[in-house]
């Protein structure tokens, strides 16, 4: 999971910009019935598919407002978006039960209101160039499908969210400021017993358990130099490697069905220009799956990997940050021959 994160001073794109002809060209070896899922919301985004693949649960804002709730979205056609938030606060980072009855996503609703008792100023700010809001008051929790009967699963000072299921349900990996320090923890799925898996300086976000449960991938900024790298762990937390060394915010990832290859995003081709790549994560292989102008970023993939929703600004009509899906294809056998 992620904090939107605010992209001040941009830098110019890469040379390597292609046409939009070329652009889509390039995305079709992999990317095919491209549709955009929200609309009607100034901005949406990090979305995530139910287990059975028929919904999506995201978060978004409203016309005329900046702070994010989080919503459902049936993918039947003619569907509305729900509310499933309070409303209330502000919202990130949600997620479904892998059973499909609950849903998981972090909010200050509780502090709303209140100003001054806990602050909202960036938790995280290496520079003015990078600040992520990483609100003290944010705690995670888990209500029925509708946002009913809301559940407080972290009351600790400081920061709590980006929290993610295990593959069974038994489990939530997530990040947290509890200690001073942004780390990677995994607590039960009622929020009891968390322990911490990664204690090195730096921010530590956005984790992810493999489908098979066995490994969980995550970004840090280890070298505090406003670039985040991705990491690949074992849920004890004693297998660390590093996936990424370069000189890019790299961030996102989301493994696919196999829980070997991943998808995320990267700056590679300039800050105003991220896109999606995917990764064998045992051999290092890359290989780029966007390449519209504009941000792409935050891809998942559905249960069966046939489906790859991401979020995307430049490729809305009206400009602005919405969910998109598309159907996936790859050839595991050509891309580990690449």
């Amino acid at each position: 999971m992620f904090s939107l994160l605010a992209l001040a001073a941009l830098v110019a794109l890469g040379p390597d910009k292609p046409s939009t002809a070329e652009a889509d060209a390039n995305e079709a070896k992999h990317l095919k019935n491209i549709r955009q899922v929200t609309t009607g919301f100034a901005k949406a985004g990090e979305g995530y598919f139910s287990p059975d693949g028929k919904a999506i649960i995201f978060q978004a804002a409203q016309p005329g407002e900046t702070d994010y709730q989080i919503y459902t979205l049936s993918l039947a056609t003619g569907a509305k978006p729900r509310l499933v938030s309070t409303g209330k606060g502000k919202c990130t980072c949600s997620y479904f039960h892998p059973d499909g009855t609950s849903i998981l996503f972090a909010s200050t609703h509780l502090d709303a209101g209140k100003p001054g008792e806990k602050g909202a100023s960036p938790a995280y700010s290496r520079s003015d160039r990078y600040r992520w809001d990483f609100d003290a008051a944010m705690d995670i929790f888990k209500a029925d499908l509708d946002g009913s009967n809301l559940v407080r699963l972290t009351d600790t000072p400081g920061y709590d969210a980006e929290g993610s299921y295990s593959p069974d349900g038994k489990e939530i990996i997530f990040t947290s400021f509890r200690d001073g320090n942004a780390e990677i923890y995994i607590m039960d799925a009622d929020g009891k017993n968390p322990r911490r898996i990664t204690d090195k300086k730096g921010y530590d976000g956005g984790p992810f358990f493999s489908p098979d449960g066995k490994k969980i991938i995550y970004r840090s900024d280890r070298k505090e130099n406003d670039l985040l790298q991705l990491y690949i762990n074992t849920p004890d937390g004693k297998n660390e490697r590093v996936l990424t060394t370069n000189d890019a915010v790299n961030w996102g990832p989301y493994f696919y069905p196999d829980s070997r290859h991943i998808v995320y995003s990267t700056s590679l081709h300039g800050h105003q220009n991220y896109e999606v790549y995917w990764m064998d994560t045992e051999t290092g292989k890359l290989e780029r799956i966007t390449y519209r102008e504009g941000f792409d970023g935050l891809p998942v993939f559905n249960k069966d990997g046939k489906k790859m929703m991401w979020t995307s600004k430049g490729r809305a009509a009206d400009n602005t940050s919405q969910l998109f899906i598309a159907d996936f294809e790859i050839d595991l056998a050509k891309t580990a021959a690449r």
